[in-house]
């Protein structure tokens, strides 16, 4: 087990605890905290696809906001609105007639 799996199995019990305020759920990490975490001086891109890959394997998703990062349930996202091939090529066109 990597230190990018332990990191996220430390993110998604976190998930599932109570602080600010609420019972459980998304919650956003300092980039200084995930250093800790991860005990890393620096962040790399590597560093965070790494951690994004172990923490969609725990079943969330991690969202890197450039000074922070926010966890989310990769289930929030499964009702989610489907785009339509046709909505899709009606944006396209609309905006290819535009001058």
């Amino acid at each position: 087990m990597t230190h990018f799996d332990i990191a996220a199995r430390h993110l998604a019990n976190l998930y599932n605890k109570s602080f600010g305020g609420k019972e459980s759920g998304r919650f956003r990490i300092a980039s200084k905290q995930v250093k800790e975490l991860l005990g890393k001086k620096r962040l790399y891109a590597d560093d965070i696809e790494q951690l994004s890959r172990a923490v969609l394997e725990q079943g969330y998703i991690v969202v890197d906001m450039d000074s922070f990062f926010v966890l989310l349930s990769a289930k929030t996202f499964v009702n989610y609105r489907r785009l339509s091939g046709e909505a899709l090529a009606t944006e396209m066109a609309a905006q290819n007639q535009k001058p």
